[in-house]
């Protein structure tokens, strides 16, 4: 690891003005991506910016219509909200799977969400929910939000502070975990809003998190594991390494897309 110089801002004001003033920086938030990657000499940074300091970074806020997640809170905060658990069960349950308890006590929603790991969990509920993340400068729609592989719309500078899920009628998410980092192989995210409109959201399986619109629309007429019958996923663009191929990962994502619906129709 090379050398750097740390800073330990108290506001999201003062994160933003480091950053805006070095050439070569980065933030941190639970550090279990950057920091790993540093070690490995993956990653560089002249500047690392740890948001963990900055007061009411963390923290969780229930409405009658959606939940609130200020980035800085931690998986496990998630998992163990009763407040989560009540309204949006399928999210406190996925946080709860995130890597090993070491993982959940430190990561934080935000630094998961933009880094935008192809196989973390948290893309898959933002599209799954129609999440807003919301940063110091402005509110980006999900949909927008996750441009590639460990690409988003974020600006230099720009910090998420929070993260809006609309509470759905219901919703489900199911994994199929690598073994050794529980990272997801391939995930999916399913919920149905009190309109009717679904959403199906997809991470592990592409170089960035996706939704499947066919699934969607099957699942908006008739809102069962069988709707999904003969759906299949192209697996042209999915990746493909040593831990499974494009063609398997396609077949995941069907595979859990029913379980999610049939555990929730």
């Amino acid at each position: 690891m090379e050398n750097f110089n740390y800073h330990r801002p108290a506001t999201v004001a003062a994160a933003a003005g480091l950053m805006k003033k070095s050439k070569d920086a980065k933030y941190l938030g639970g550090g279990h991506t950057l920091i790993p990657t540093m070690k490995q000499g993956l990653a560089s940074a002249k500047d690392v910016i740890d948001l963990t300091a900055i007061k009411g970074f963390s923290g969780i806020k229930v409405s009658k219509t959606a939940v609130e997640i200020k980035a800085g809170t931690t998986h496990m905060d998630v998992a163990s909200s009763s407040a989560v658990k009540k309204a949006i069960p399928a999210l406190a349950e996925m946080a709860g799977k995130i890597g090993g308890v070491h993982v959940r006590h430190k990561g934080t929603i935000g630094g998961s969400i933009a880094n935008a790991d192809p196989a973390a969990d948290y893309p898959s509920a933002c599209l799954g929910l129609g999440a807003t993340i919301i940063t110091n400068k402005r509110k980006i729609a999900a949909d927008k939000f996750f441009t590639g592989l460990f690409a988003t719309a974020l600006g230099k500078g720009e910090i998420i502070t929070a993260v809006s899920f609309p509470i759905p009628k219901k919703a489900a998410h199911q994994k199929f975990p690598n073994p050794a980092s529980r990272y997801a192989l391939t995930g999916v995210f399913v919920s149905q809003d009190k309109a009717g409109k679904v959403r199906v959201g997809v991470t592990g399986a592409g170089p960035s998190a996706f939704r499947v619109a066919d699934m969607e629309a099957a699942l908006a007429k008739s809102f069962s594991a069988d709707a999904l019958n003969g759906i299949k996923v192209a697996s042209r663009g999915l990746l493909s390494d040593m831990h499974a191929s494009a063609d398997y990962r396609a077949h995941l994502i069907s595979v859990l897309a029913k379980r999610a619906v049939a555990s929730i129709a």
